[in-house]
């Protein structure tokens, strides 16, 4: 059975996500498509696990959004930046431990929020997928979980069945970091399908640019 969870940690641990997005604009060579950078996640987040990872990320940007402090960004003192804790289980942010289904459910919902935004930016033919495909074996996945990611990717985007999975605030708020977290913006189509998803997830710019900061400062670029 496939574990998205670790699917999704093993995502945000590589920073794999936004090296398919290199790939996925038509024209590339498989030698171009490491070049695109990805973002990987810090290790003390990436120890509470992929759907928690994302949860205490979004939860603490969405903390200090509700705090107001999402309006001054100078103000906020550097301790503030740094600290991560694990969103209350059963929250909107973390589903609770004995409903795997919700976990489950969450957990593909960020993974294919990750590979829309990944793809924002091109499309794939089969010469790419072959190159994207050798890359997800390279990961060392189960390959129950290999065999999803493959799945997913081909797959076409559907930014209506991801924004419909958004059943509150706060998972609106995970959706898009996943997102976020999924590639380094550095594209006109990137920074557009950014912004779109954010309307389309009613998220306030206050709380997008706390999500946005959460992301760089609780990332590294992956070359």
């Amino acid at each position: 059975m496939a574990d998205m969870n670790k699917l999704l940690s093993q995502l945000l641990g590589s920073g794999a996500a936004g090296g398919f997005a290199g790939g996925l604009a038509g024209g590339l060579t498989s030698s171009m498509l490491t070049s695109k950078s990805g973002r990987k996640i810090g290790t003390k987040a990436l120890k509470m696990g992929g759907i928690a990872a994302v949860g205490a990320l979004a939860y603490a940007a969405y903390q200090r959004y509700s705090t107001g402090k999402g309006t001054a960004p100078d103000a906020l003192p550097e301790s503030a930046e740094t600290v991560l804790s694990q969103p209350p289980e059963g929250s909107a942010f973390l589903p609770p431990k004995n409903d795997p289904a919700a976990q489950e459910t969450l957990g593909l919902t960020l993974v294919r929020a990750m590979i829309a935004a990944a793809r924002a930016d091109g499309r794939l033919d089969a010469q790419e997928s072959q190159v994207i495909f050798r890359r997800i074996e390279s990961l060392g996945m189960d390959p129950e979980n290999q065999a999803i990611l493959v799945a997913e990717m081909g797959r076409p985007v559907d930014m209506d069945a991801i924004v419909n999975s958004a059943d509150s605030p706060e998972v609106a708020a995970e959706i898009y970091l996943a997102s976020r977290l999924a590639i380094d913006v550095d594209t006109a189509a990137e920074k557009s399908y950014l912004a779109m998803l954010a309307a389309r997830l009613n998220l306030p710019p206050e709380l997008v640019m706390e999500l946005n900061r959460q992301v760089e400062t609780q990332t590294t670029l992956d070359p």
